[in-house]
């Protein structure tokens, strides 16, 4: 019986943290379509957690990002999403706060697909990675561990810092390494949302099991792609 009830406490517990729902509103930001299915990263993420993860919380952070314009607040209408992120000191928080969910649910989503297509690294991004780490093994352990140890709710990056270096860092709520207020700041190259309501339906507070499960779906020929062009952006 009790066995039987944890997917509907689950669900519940993921309905009850779940941002409010904000009326859909016309406006400059809108929610990205998926180049895959909710059910195409299974077994890893299934896809009730990607349906709500897409469908309601990155909603969310549009429509709330599109109420603010419409209403006038701090000039969203014609400001582009990274200069928002690049001068939150100048914006409200929950302007802050919705910007930086948008941007990393965005990345997140172009970064991650069905296991049988998640690819290889790159050359030049497997020599970074063993450069600044030791090896690909020794990369993913320091990367997990940065997650599982994010207290509360953030993300967990790996970036390309000023030093043209990789960095993992990791950033509290919808923060991110490219706002000016970031602890550490750099480009970001992958990044995996360590918010309960990604994981908790599959992986209930097992947030360690989730970091090391979703290597199986990250997109390296993305990451690949995003490595090369942060260089070029330096």
């Amino acid at each position: 019986m009790m066995k039987a009830l944890i997917p509907a406490i689950a669900a519940m517990t993921i309905a009850a943290f779940s941002l409010p729902a904000v009326a859909q509103t016309d406006g400059p930001f809108t929610l990205p379509d998926l180049d895959y299915g909710y059910d195409a990263l299974e077994p890893v993420i299934d896809a009730q957690t990607m349906e709500l993860h897409h469908s309601k919380h990155h909603q969310s952070f549009v429509d709330n990002l599109n109420k603010a314009a419409a209403e006038g607040d701090d000039n969203l209408t014609d400001v582009a999403l990274e200069d928002i992120l690049a001068n939150t000191a100048d914006y409200a928080t929950s302007i802050r706060n919705n910007a930086g969910g948008h941007w990393n649910h965005t990345f997140f989503w172009e970064i991650i697909g069905p296991p049988a297509e998640s690819g290889e690294p790159s050359a030049e991004l497997s020599a970074a990675i063993e450069a600044s780490y030791g090896s690909m093994d020794d990369f993913k352990t320091a990367f997990q561990d940065a997650g599982a140890a994010r207290f509360g709710s953030g993300w967990v990056w790996l970036i390309v810092n000023d030093a043209n270096e990789l960095e993992i860092t990791t950033t509290p709520n919808q923060d991110n390494p490219l706002m000016d207020v970031a602890e550490v700041k750099g480009t970001p190259v992958i990044g995996n949302d360590v918010w309960e309501h990604a994981y908790y339906l599959t992986y209930n507070n097992r947030r360690a099991e989730y970091l090391s499960k979703w290597w199986d779906v990250v997109n390296w020929d993305e990451v690949s792609i995003r490595y090369a062009e942060a260089l070029a952006e330096q």
